[in-house]
């Protein structure tokens, strides 16, 4: 038996908290600003360095959720091609879900935070779902 990816870790972990709970992602791509020094488009091309752009977001529950591939495959049919998506959990209360107000809440912060590079509270997983590391 091949040990869980990170992926089904977040999965089982998010199952395993005493509410209900609720994933989100945010999906984004690195990109080089129009301003790019040759030197920041040598790294970016070398595989290093850029922005991160996200380019859309969801909230998924538990029970839509299957495998990394499957979250793969429907984000391609629906949106734009991505380098990392992040993701994290949200919980609920009192043995309800997160309320809708809650789950857009910590999208757009989520997003903001992709944004400005804040993202080390984040599950990030490349479209192979490899761990991805921002520095």
């Amino acid at each position: 038996m091949s040990d869980p990816t990170p992926f089904e870790q977040l999965l089982s972990a998010a199952r395993a908290q005493p509410d209900p709970q609720v994933l989100l992602f945010v999906f984004a791509r690195a990109e080089l600003p129009p301003d790019a020094t040759a030197e920041q488009r040598a790294r970016f091309e070398a595989g290093v360095g850029g922005e991160l752009t996200p380019l859309m977001c969801v909230e998924k529950s538990l029970d839509e959720l299957t495998t990394f591939d499957a979250l793969v495959a429907e984000s391609r049919d629906v949106g734009p091609p991505w380098t990392v998506v992040f993701a994290a959990g949200l919980g609920g209360r009192d043995g309800a879900p997160p309320a809708p107000r809650a789950v857009e809440g910590a999208l757009t912060t989520m997003v903001e935070r992709v944004r400005s590079g804040a993202v080390d509270a984040f599950l990030a997983l490349s479209a192979k779902g490899e761990t991805m590391h921002f520095v």
